[in-house]
């Protein structure tokens, strides 16, 4: 397994792979008041989207509490919201309490449809040569039946393609042939720990501020109010909050999550991902996880039950 998932990840880092998408889902929203009603609801600003742009949001309760997260792309006049299949109920019920007076429409987009991840250095040079529109990060297209998507998820060039199943299937074998390798979901989860990318219900949970997840592309201060948006710029006329989402090197054994961080034998943080990653240099333990500033700042030994943690910068070890 060790050897597979090796021999995986170097195809995603150095060539180009596939992965069936069955932890995604879609929502769309129509009306003639979604432009506006939309933007109120979600941390980014969906007003100056143009046709075929995407950006990635969080959906906050009064108190800025994170209630989950989504890309959304503006298709035509509508909008598509893509999440996690664990989470699209839960946001259409969040999202289904603020229609009021409001002109608008949510509904389930695309559940005929199967996904297929085309990821690596080489995807982009794949996608061309098969003759499918080329796609800018945060992108949708159409052609003829499928659905393109392109998210910015990572370091790594990645697209979505969807399609009836049929189709997908044949596009499996193509993908083969162009020289792309099939992925398993541990090796996608090595490449998401490398790139330190959060993943809701596990490194994003309802108790989470925005800013506390490090992720300042889900945020626009310029695009008007929103649910939430109070405790965002108190946070943000503060400077800074107490703690921040960071990635670490561990040195010991694999944490059972979440596991608590201590410095000088106090409580700083904890882990909310780990996995053993086979990096070029070595079998190496990478985790996600929280901290608090003062710790991180001033580089204070870090440890858990079981080991050490030494903060790192995404895409490195």
């Amino acid at each position: 397994m060790a050897d597979d998932t090796q021999y995986e990840l170097h195809q995603i880092l150095e060539n180009a792979a596939f992965a069936p998408l069955d932890d995604r889902a879609f929502l769309r929203i129509t009306g003639p008041d979604a432009t506006r009603w939309l933007n109120g609801m979600v941390t980014n600003s969906i007003q100056s989207l143009a046709p075929g742009e995407g950006n990635y949001n969080f959906l906050l309760n009064a108190q800025g509490r994170i209630q989950g997260d989504g890309t959304i792309y503006r298709d035509g006049d509508e909008f598509l919201l893509e999440t996690s299949t664990s989470q699209v109920e839960s946001i259409q019920q969040h999202l289904d309490r603020f229609i009021i007076m409001d002109d608008v429409e949510l509904s389930p987009a695309y559940t005929e449809k199967q996904g297929l991840l085309l990821i690596g250095a080489k995807a982009p040079a794949i996608l061309a040569a098969s003759e499918l529109p080329a796609l800018d990060p945060l992108h949708l297209s159409h052609a003829k039946s499928l659905l393109l998507l392109a998210p910015a998820a990572g370091s790594i060039p990645r697209y979505e393609l969807w399609d009836d199943p049929a189709s997908i299937a044949l596009l499996r074998e193509n993908l083969s042939n162009a020289g792309a390798v099939e992925v398993s979901s541990a090796s996608l989860e090595q490449l998401r720990l490398i790139e330190a990318t959060p993943l809701f219900s596990q490194d994003i949970r309802d108790r989470d501020l925005p800013q506390e997840t490090a992720q300042a592309h889900a945020l626009h201060f310029n695009k008007g109010c929103y649910l939430g948006q109070e405790i965002v710029e108190r946070i943000r006329s503060r400077g800074q909050v107490h703690r921040t989402f960071t990635a670490f090197r561990l040195i010991g054994d694999l944490p059972t999550l979440p596991a608590p961080i201590e410095a000088n034998g106090k409580p700083v943080g904890e882990l909310t991902s780990a996995a053993l990653v086979p990096l070029p240099e070595g079998p190496t333990l990478l985790a996600l996880g929280y901290i608090r500033r003062e710790a991180l700042d001033t580089h204070q030994p870090l440890t858990y039950a079981g080991g050490t943690a030494i903060p790192r910068s995404p895409g490195t070890s």
